[in-house]
């Protein structure tokens, strides 16, 4: 895969994996959930569950540019870092915790925004080592 499109794909996953990893907190906020022990042992378990019951066969493909394939594939990992703040603040109240995920939301959209960046960085190294071809963003 060309360094560019791989760029490009890694960003948005890493996006889409954040903002699940968002809707995760706030849901349970929404239901009601402080953070505690027991709740982060269970999405522990339901991360290693996820993690035990993946496919590797490629059934849905890409919708919208997303490779779903992929996503569902590491849907543990989006379990996994929503878990990440609750481990730090185990006394976290449900309002506490929808902020939580609210700050992995916006750090997902950060992440998605600043993906022009991200490029650019690639373009100007490139650039300077010689390997690129002279074009901003490979065109």
């Amino acid at each position: 895969m060309e360094t560019e499109a791989a760029i490009r794909e890694g960003s948005i996953q890493v996006t889409a994996l954040l903002l699940v990893a968002a809707s995760v907190l706030l849901v349970l906020g929404v239901a009601g959930v402080g953070a505690s022990l027991p709740l982060v042992g269970l999405l522990l378990a339901l991360a290693v569950v996820l993690y035990a019951t993946r496919s590797t066969e490629p059934t849905v493909g890409r919708i919208g540019g997303l490779n779903v394939d992929h996503l569902l594939g590491s849907l543990w990992l989006a379990v996994v870092v929503a878990t990440l703040p609750l481990v730090f603040e185990l006394s976290a109240t449900p309002e506490e915790v929808q902020a939580l995920g609210g700050l992995l939301g916006l750090a997902g959209m950060v992440n998605y925004f600043v993906r022009p960046l991200y490029l650019l960085a690639y373009d100007l190294v490139s650039s300077l080592l010689g390997t690129g071809e002279g074009r901003a963003n490979g065109r």
